[in-house]
Formats: structure tokens, C-alpha cells, sequence
């Protein structure tokens, strides 16, 4: 996972299979397209795997581009309107494979990003941006003209659920099983005091803090910063005042007590 975390002008906090990454003091980087610009937490440009920030500034668009894998964004601040209609701040925009469309930012806007894979843009756009990692040029094809191209959610407005965890509620955002995925994507809300059984990662789990501060085993994740666990990580979460924080759980996090009970994220 090292050499997938971007160290330029961040500050990662380390233990074994977790990283703590602090961007929030980074410098705006131009994603090859003036007017939109971001803070990247990890990339593969092969892949077309991105998490991170990104911003745009008003009357600029994204370009025409068709979603090779599933991407998803918190609206921060701002927003994005596409010929679907727009996106708002506390919204998540899911845009799954296939989604074709070109958005617009009315507004300086400010979102947060996990992309899943890359996205291919028509050879008439050029010069060629990082919008999305691993972007290249192909032909596009809409081939579901009628299937829109965002799913737009309002993540505070999802039916909250308690879990196994006193004082640790989730709201279940996206599941990835109706599209033949096994992820889950969620918020989760730590009260003051809020303390986790152990859990062990199956696959990766990425946190964004949203408000707040959590503790990672020993590792404090504050508003704005992003956490990364590894596969096979046991892990602890603990909070003194409370957290707030999105969620992408690639597979199951078991508890490591071996009870068969429903795990934070949903499995």
C-alpha cells in the first residue's frame, strides 16, 4: 500500500496494515484540466483506482466521459448538474459502469472520491486530464440511453441501523450486491465514548472522517483525513467525543471473538 499512497506534501501516520493519510493542509494540485483541481490520497494510473478530493471551479466541466467501474463522490460544497439534474452537498453520487454523461460545476465545489476503475473520454477531448486516474481515449457508446447516469443519495437521510456496537449506528448508503459486487459502502456514527469489538478486515476498508476525530487502534483520524486498512488487520475503533465517517468496505470484517453476529458494515 506504500507505494500507493501519494506522500507529496501529506502526512501518513502508520502501523501495521493502517494509514492515517492527512491532506487537509495540502496544496490544490491541477488535474491536467484548468479549473479542476485535487488532493490525492492513493492512485493507480494501470487500474484507474483514485481516492482523494477533488474541487472545480464555477462554468467548468468535467468533459464527456463514459464510467468503466463503479465511482463514487461526496459532495462536500457546491455541486454538479448533468443533463440528469444536479448533485448538492450531502449527497453522494454514484455513478456505476456505463455511466455516460458530462457535468458541469456552477459553483466552486469540492467533492470526495473513491473511483473503482478507469473512464474513457472521446478522442476529441483533448488534451487528455486526470479527472479520473488511468483515463484514456476510446470511442463511446451509450448503449442503456435510458438508464441515467448518477444515483444520487442523501446519505443523512438513509434510515439509520444500530450494530453490534453500543453508541455505533450505520447508515447503509450502497449495496454493491444488486450489480454482482460484495461491497459495502456506509456512514457510520460513533457517539462519545463509543468503543468497537475487535474486527478483522477481509479486504480493504477505506474511512473518510467527515466530522469529528476516531481512533484507529492507536492512530487518530481527525475530520477531513482518510484512513486505509489493509486485508488481514485486526482493528479497534474508539472515540472520546464522537465521529462521523463514510465507509467503503470491500468484504466482510468478521469480529475477531469468532461470534456470528452482523459486522459494522453490513455483511
Amino acid at each position: 500500500m506504500d507505494k500507493a499512497l501519494k506522500r507529496t506534501n501529506s502526512q501518513v501516520a502508520k502501523q501495521p496494515g493502517i494509514y492515517v493519510v492527512s491532506i487537509k493542509d495540502s496544496p490544490w494540485v491541477e488535474a491536467g484540466k484548468p479549473g479542476i483541481y485535487q488532493k490525492i490520497v492513493r492512485e493507480d494510473e494501470l487500474k484507474g483506482l483514485f481516492l482523494g478530493y477533488i474541487a472545480f471551479d464555477p462554468m467548468v466541466t468535467s468533459g464527456l466521459h463514459q464510467h468503466q467501474a463503479t465511482a463514487i463522490s461526496y459532495f462536500i460544497d457546491g455541486g454538479l448538474t448533468d443533463y440528469q439534474g444536479s448533485a448538492r452537498p450531502g449527497e453522494a453520487g454514484i455513478n456505476l459502469k456505463g455511466a455516460t454523461h458530462d457535468a458541469i460545476a456552477y459553483s466552486r465545489s469540492v467533492l470526495v472520491s473513491r473511483m473503482e476503475g478507469p473512464a474513457i473520454y472521446p478522442p476529441s477531448d483533448e488534451p487528455l486530464h486526470r479527472l479520473h486516474a488511468g483515463a484514456r481515449y476510446s470511442a463511446i457508446t451509450n448503449d442503456n440511453p435510458e438508464a441515467l447516469p448518477d444515483l444520487n443519495i442523501d446519505v443523512d437521510s438513509v434510515l439509520g441501523q444500530p450494530t453490534a456496537c453500543g453508541h455505533i449506528s450505520r447508515r447503509m448508503v450502497f449495496d454493491y450486491a444488486p450489480i454482482g459486487g460484495k461491497q459495502r459502502f456506509s456512514q457510520l456514527q460513533c457517539l462519545p465514548g463509543a468503543q468497537s469489538t475487535t474486527f478483522v478486515a477481509s479486504d480493504s476498508i477505506e474511512f473518510w472522517i467527515r466530522g469529528g476525530a476516531l481512533m484507529v487502534n492507536d492512530l487518530l483520524a481527525s475530520a477531513g483525513d482518510f484512513v486505509i486498512i489493509e486485508p488481514g488487520t485486526s482493528v479497534r475503533l474508539k472515540t472520546e467525543f464522537g465521529a462521523l465517517c463514510l465507509a467503503w468496505a470491500d468484504g466482510p470484517a468478521p469480529w475477531e471473538h469468532g461470534k456470528e453476529m452482523p459486522d459494522l458494515f453490513g455483511f
